[in-house]
């Protein structure tokens, strides 16, 4: 869905239990006209009066009591200098994340995890393959790498071809650091979670590779080395 608006500052209140049964049918009515490819997995009022906050997979954006309207951007608690929308996006990531499944993509795993990213990747990009040349380094910090494709030249181009075949290999993970090598590896299909990587990453805003995002939802894009990844996952476990 297209961005049709960045902010909104307001305020207001919650609505009654009476009006928000009415006010969901009336979005949903609207959305079925409108949009009917769009299945809300949740509606419900946000912080501002009148204005109610739907979810669809990862995203969210908001829609007057009315369904005539509706926004796309970020609602931002100025008081408190709290993006609201970036704390319900969190969730969002980690459910889908969850939902998706760790058997659905490639992980590398320390003896000993203590921390576990999820990382979209492109075997193509140069600063994916910066990130898993130094694959040791991250394993000894103790952080376990789920990784998950973005080829970003996009569908049925060389960068997806390859993913597929590392996806189809009988030993993915060292079919992957071969290809993050630059060499050649064997062209294989199967039925694979490619596209489903590739939609997750559109549903997260992937404007780049690698993109990471940690156990809580919260997302770094670009690369990191190890002794910054560990420390910023550290804080978001208050160690």
């Amino acid at each position: 869905m297209q961005q049709l608006i960045r902010t909104l500052m307001l305020t207001g209140a919650v609505l009654s239990a009476s009006m928000v049964s009415a006010d969901e049918n009336a979005i949903k009515e609207s959305l079925k006209k409108s949009m009917p490819s769009i299945n809300p997995e949740s509606i419900q009022p946000s912080e501002i009066k009148g204005l109610y906050e739907v979810v669809v997979g990862a995203n969210i954006f908001y829609m007057s009591e009315d369904g005539k309207y509706l926004l796309q951007g970020r609602l931002v608690d100025v008081a408190a200098r709290t993006d609201l929308t970036e704390v319900k996006m969190s969730q969002t990531r980690k459910n889908a994340l969850a939902k998706l499944g760790e058997d659905q993509m490639i992980v590398f795993k320390p003896k000993e995890s203590k921390y576990k990213v999820f990382i979209f990747t492109d075997i193509d990009c140069g600063y994916c393959r910066k990130l898993h040349s130094e694959i040791d380094q991250y394993m000894a910090e103790g952080i376990t790498i789920q990784y998950l494709f973005f080829p970003r030249s996009g569908k049925d181009t060389d960068s997806y071809k390859k993913a597929v075949s590392v996806w189809c290999a009988s030993d993915r993970n060292a079919a992957l650091t071969k290809a993050k090598k630059g060499e050649n590896i064997e062209a294989k299909d199967c039925t694979h979670p490619v596209d489903a990587h590739m939609q997750l990453g559109v549903e997260f805003e992937a404007r780049g590779t690698p993109m990471i995002v940690t156990e809580n939802g919260s997302v770094y894009p670009g690369y990191l080395p190890a002794k910054q990844l560990v420390e910023v996952l550290r804080e978001e476990k208050g160690q």
